[in-house]
């Protein structure tokens, strides 16, 4: 059996442009994995089940997608700690891990390009997973470039009490800013070049798709950066000590469920 966390994610940074003539937003930004985590197994078997989370398609649909390819089978079984439909990315991290694994296991593995395609096919954000290092995704978001970005604060996470989420899909639908893209986009990778310090990446530009007032509360009580983490509802907070982290999820705790956590960086 193969076995491996599979990570959550923040957007560090969210720009987003008109849709595409494919039906998809043209977007800016920038992923980072944090150490909140799934954790997947996964072992080859006479026919592709998943188990551990009844509400998983990603998973299935990505072993179904390498069988296509290689004619192999996998149990998969998922243990699930990532909220679900928060903008952390759970599901598909989930569903790049399997794919890993399960590709792992072959005497010919897939190699990493066409990992990456099949990847691309189960949505924009899966593709990211099977990297290691933060990442600025541009185009649909599954062109990705490295980015060596500071690793040095913590990361309050906060899913509020009374979140409520539409479809990514639909909060993508419902995103209605047609111009300045090109001016937000080269906003974005001019600070994203000053960054050196953990701290400098409080100039990167806010969310475009969503915002939260419990950002302002994680950033009254010490955040040097806080936003909504991709189409939401999860906000995350950034704070340079582990002391004033804390002391903050004591403060938020009351508007939601808290996490602390850090960068996760495995490369």
């Amino acid at each position: 059996m193969s076995r491996a966390s599979a990570s959550a994610k923040i957007n560090l940074a969210l720009v987003v442009g008109p849709k595409r003539s494919d039906g998809y937003h043209e977007v800016a930004t920038v992923l980072q994995r944090i150490d909140l985590t799934d954790r997947i197994d996964v072992e080859p078997a006479r026919a592709i089940s998943v188990d551990g989370f009844a509400g998983d398609t990603l998973v299935r649909r990505a072993l179904e997608l390498l069988s296509s390819e290689t004619s192999g089978a996998w149990h998969a079984r998922i243990e699930k700690h990532i909220p679900v439909a928060a903008g952390l990315g759970g599901g598909s991290s989930d569903a790049a891990t399997g794919l890993a694994l399960a590709n792992g296991t072959l005497d010919e593995p897939l190699p990493r390009e066409r990992l990456a395609k099949l990847a691309a096919a189960l949505g924009a954000d899966v593709p990211f997973f099977l990297n290691d290092a933060p990442q600025l995704a541009t185009g649909i978001g599954t062109d990705l470039e490295p980015l060596a970005l500071p690793q040095d604060y913590w990361v309050l996470i906060v899913l509020p009490h009374d979140a409520t989420k539409s479809s990514t899909a639909d909060v993508y639908g419902a995103f209605d800013r047609h111009s300045g893209f090109a001016e937000r986009r080269e906003a974005l990778l001019s600070a994203l070049s000053d960054v050196c310090h953990a701290a400098d990446l409080a100039a990167l530009p806010p969310n475009d798709l969503a915002s939260s007032p419990v950002a302002d509360e994680l950033r009254a009580a010490g955040a040097f950066r806080a936003d909504v983490s991709g189409a939401g509802p999860a906000i995350y907070g950034l704070f340079l000590e582990e002391e004033k982290a804390a002391s903050a999820r004591r403060r938020i705790r009351r508007l939601g469920r808290v996490w602390i956590t850090a960068p996760a960086w495995y490369g």
